[in-house]
């Protein structure tokens, strides 16, 4: 697998794995089966991800916990990177919080279900408006002097945002929305590739209409003998040496199809078509 250096001190493969799909539908409440999520889990660390993406959020808290049920002690290499900022009031029902006070309790919260001492990569999940984002980053920049985390990232920003952010603290990581039909953050990966700056994209497999049937997409990726979804990774690893995919699911087969993508090589009149399909889609 390619790897990339998370904060030019961690080597991480460059296919993660995403944990929001281990909890309910809405990141709310417990799974149908809490043994078959540690078991994807687990099946994700055989195939070589050593990059595992996470936030307290999802459940809440859920996530993080069957994190450290199904993994604890983990594995040398294993790098989990979690997320707080955002409270959870019911499916798919979140709010934006910032304040000091409440991030350093989602830190140790954090640390206490995944058992860890220090958490690799801690990302804002959210800028919040109502809190200065000196007081947010601040109070992060803080807990990584006291050595409860090691590197700092964002979710859902800017250039702007990033830039202001850079002048609080070190940023290693961006987490934004981003796929081959949606790339409206394309100036903030570019802006990541010249920076040496972590590029996580979350849903990462969107091709909507042009992956069903008889769709572009699906087309496509039938005549080449792949899924959508291994096309739809395979370019985002193409596309840019700082994009770290973090496909969630809660399904083995899905993900040891996912895993796949990693060995497909697209052709440069394949990527010249994708875009093609692409730009239809946005007309």
């Amino acid at each position: 697998m390619d790897t990339l250096k998370l904060g030019g001190d961690l080597p991480i493969h460059r296919l993660g794995y995403g944990t929001m799909r281990l909890v309910n539908e809405g990141a709310w409440g417990e799974p149908n089966d809490r043994e078959a999520m540690r078991n994807v889990l687990r099946r994700a660390v055989e195939l070589g991800v050593n990059f595992i993406d996470t936030a307290d959020a999802y459940g809440p808290f859920i996530a993080e916990e069957i994190i450290a049920e199904a993994l604890h002690p983990y594995p040398a290499g294993l790098v989990i990177a979690t997320k707080g900022g955002i409270t959870r009031q019911g499916p798919a029902k979140t709010g934006k919080c910032g304040d000091p006070g409440y991030l350093h309790q989602c830190v140790e919260m954090s640390l206490r279900r995944l058992k860890l001492e220090r958490i690799d990569l801690y990302q804002l999940h959210r800028i919040d408006p109502k809190t200065p984002l000196e007081e947010s980053l601040g109070k992060l920049g803080e807990l990584q002097q006291a050595g409860k985390i090691r590197h700092i990232g964002l979710s859902e920003v800017t250039v702007e945002e990033i830039e202001q952010a850079r002048k609080i603290v070190s940023i290693v990581s961006v987490q934004n929305r981003y796929n081959l039909m949606e790339r409206k953050y394309e100036a903030v990966l570019d802006y990541c590739a010249k920076n040496n700056i972590a590029f996580l994209p979350w849903y990462s497999m969107n091709a909507g209409k042009f992956a069903k049937n008889g769709g572009a997409l699906n087309d496509f990726a039938t005549e080449r003998g792949i899924t959508v979804s291994q096309l739809s990774l395979a370019w985002l690893l193409q596309h840019s040496p700082v994009m770290v995919p973090i496909p969630g699911t809660s399904s083995i087969a899905h993900l040891e199809e996912n895993m796949k993508a990693d060995e497909i090589k697209l052709s440069s009149q394949d990527l010249d078509d994708l875009q093609l399909i692409a730009d239809t889609q946005a007309m």
